[in-house]
């Protein structure tokens, strides 16, 4: 059960969490009072000793944390990184009686550490409560109905379940009584219950809305959706991208040069242009300061936390910045067709009878009624929504593999099936015969009704494209990304569909095998390339693809090899993705010109001695939060 706000506010563990939670922030403030204080004690001329004591606990307490990180780094990880240098320069200029400019780097400093712990608690929030939200406990319901509380672990598939209202649910599965609606915006992002009744799915982790509901468990608990996007959480939490990957590898070794050059610094400038000591160690302390590249480092992972917490807000889930990162650079993205382009639900679009249109149908629908085929499913659905309900008797049906049914009633016997069921039947009718051919050229696969050895009726089915996909392949077309269908139907269907959609080429007849064939011909041609699906026969492609995008409805296969899930399976959230991914590689961009430029201009101003520290600090560190909060713009939607 939830915490209510009393007992949160109340709890001495929870203050105490909240408390640590910001001890950094506390620090650093700390730390600035007490330089405030040793600054108005000198304007005042207190004695110095007291003074010292004020700037030595401002250094410690300020820069604890950075220098207990750079210290740790160097012990365990043999590392060295640029809280080192800032605990030199912060050193160094105490050491030659610039206690105040060496007080202002720490407390600055400090304060942009405390803004980049922020912003990736802010960007890994809407991620990280995925976690909290996985319901421990369960109603598990006996033989006699009776409640035992279990814990969700010990949850079987097919047992029986109470969900009061609201409770969380604790297990995928299928409501088999009562009616309620479930907010299942932890899942697909969307604000509105969806209404739930004997028959519908639902999820782990959603909230059960305005009744209860008893539930079958279909899934164990580690197979669940909730469980999956807790793992791509996961993941995505713990993945570099090449350009943070290539950040990380070369800070090393930039400040054992930056410690070498101020080590020459040292030594040179008081032989060569008759410095003085004081003078030459002020610029190499100041020089360890500009240098830093801070700004540098907190160019990308802010940015990438902020962007991928965006695309989680909105249904979109990453296993990493990596793959949002390359998003926008795929130059082909090649797509499954049914479920993925389509709805994968069949619908019947023509229906063309030589008899009266009423009568044939409701014989149709009395026999479909009794199959649970998707082409049946599709004709019952048609029929219905010309108010029949199959009120004709139906004695028997005969199955006939891979070509339809044979259906008897008293008066008539029928057969419904493709081309091969009734190729030794009568057809002479002109009428249906035209409209087989349009509807073949048109793509759609066509149901032929006999009735006692004669043609009587040719019905054309079609699975719909999703309303949606037309904009989303106009908006990639102008991009100038390559857009494929990869799909194991008839030339005509794969070629009608394509053109529909608008998709610029197709590939017919595939194979489930041959799906990753393509794939590989399409990188070798295009370079990087981008595939969407939605089942098992799609998952080989999609683990081959550059970046594999699932649909959130597919199969547990398809969602565990991507790289990016829709998890409402609303296909034009690719196009978010990807603008939210040209976006990411654009602030990434200007971070990263910002911070080098600000490096390269202060070193510039430090060699020419127009630089003093205090400024060196602002200039340096105020570039870090800059481009910290230039990160943090992608959490906008």
């Amino acid at each position: 059960m939830e915490l209510s706000k009393y007992n949160q506010a109340t709890d001495p563990h929870f203050l105490s969490h909240k408390i640590k939670e910001h001890l950094e922030l506390i620090f650093s403030i700390i730390s600035g009072l007490l330089i405030l204080f040793a600054y108005i004690s000198e304007i005042n001329q207190v004695e110095n000793i007291f003074i010292a004591i004020l700037y030595i606990s401002a250094y410690v307490i300020g820069g604890y944390y950075k220098a207990k990180e750079g210290i740790e780094d160097l012990l365990y990880d043999k590392s060295l990184n640029v809280e080192i240098l800032m605990i030199i320069a912060a050193v160094g200029a105490a050491s030659i009686g610039y206690w105040h400019e060496g007080a202002i780097l720490i407390f600055i400093f400090s304060l942009s550490g405390v803004l980049e712990t922020y912003s990736l608690q802010k960007s890994e929030k809407n991620l990280s409560k995925l976690v909290e939200l996985a319901p421990e406990e369960a109603n598990l319901l006996t033989n006699d109905d009776s409640i035992v509380p279990v814990r969700v672990s010990q949850l079987k598939i097919g047992d029986r379940i109470l969900i009061r209202n609201g409770e969380r649910v604790p297990a995928d599965g299928e409501v088999i009584s009562g009616v309620t609606s479930i907010d299942e915006s932890t899942i697909t992002g969307e604000s509105m219950p969806v209404s739930k009744q004997a028959g519908d799915g639902v999820f782990n982790g959603t909230i059960n809305g305005s009744g209860s509901v008893v539930v079958k468990v279909t899934k164990r608990n580690e197979d669940s959706l909730f469980q999956k996007m807790i793992q791509l959480v996961e993941e995505a939490k713990g993945n570099r991208p090449p350009s943070q990957q290539l950040i990380d590898k070369i800070e090393g070794p930039y400040v054992i040069t930056v410690l070498a050059v101020v080590a020459l610094m040292l030594i040179i400038p008081p032989f060569a242009i008759n410095w003085s000591f004081d003078q030459t160690f002020y610029r190499a302390m100041v020089l360890l300061v500009v240098a830093s590249p801070c700004a540098v480092v907190a160019s990308i992972m802010p940015a990438i936390l902020s962007a991928i917490s965006t695309g989680a807000r909105n249904g979109v889930l990453m296993k990493g910045g990596t793959y949002l990162e390359q998003l926008s650079k795929v130059k082909a993205m090649a797509f499954d067709k049914t479920g993925t382009i389509t709805k994968g639900q069949p619908e019947v679009t023509d229906y063309e009878t030589i008899e009266d249109q009423q009568d044939v149908l409701e014989a149709l629908v009395s026999i479909e009624k009794q199959s649970s085929h998707p082409l049946a499913k599709a004709v019952v659905a048609f029929g219905e929504s010309q108010k029949l309900t199959g009120k004709i008797h139906i004695e028997s049906i005969e199955d006939v593999p891979g070509e339809g049914v044979k259906a008897y009633s008293p008066q008539n016997t029928f057969l419904v099936g493709n081309e091969r069921l009734i190729q030794d039947i009568e057809h002479d009718s002109d009428i249906l015969q035209n409209k087989r051919k349009e509807l073949q050229n048109e793509g759609k696969t066509v149901v032929y009704v006999a009735k006692n050895d004669r043609l009587i009726a040719v019905l054309g089915i079609k699975d719909q494209i999703r309303p949606e996909t037309k904009a989303l392949i106009q908006f990639l077309n102008k991009q100038g990304i390559k857009t494929i269908m990869i799909t194991g139907d008839h030339e005509n269907t794969a070629a009608s569909i394509s053109q529909e959609a608008g998709l610029a080429e197709w590939i017919s007849e595939c194979l489930p095998e041959e799906k990753l064939s393509q794939v590989e011909k399409l990188k070798e041609t295009y370079g990087s390339v981008a595939m969407v699906g939605d089942g098992v026969n799609d998952a080989p492609a999609m683990a081959k693809a550059d970046i594999g995008i699932a649909m959130g409805n597919g199969t547990d296969v398809a969602i565990e090899t991507s790289d990016l899930v829709l998890m409402n399976s609303e296909i034009e959230k690719i196009k978010q993705s990807y603008k939210l991914s040209s976006r990411l590689n654009r602030i990434i961009k200007q971070n990263l010109v910002f911070s080098i430029a600000v490096i390269i201009l202060l070193i510039m101003a430090n060699f020419s001695q127009n630089l003093s520290l205090p400024l060196g600090v602002i200039g340096h560190e105020g570039s870090t939060i800059l481009v910290i909060l230039n990160g943090l713009r992608l959490l906008r939607g």
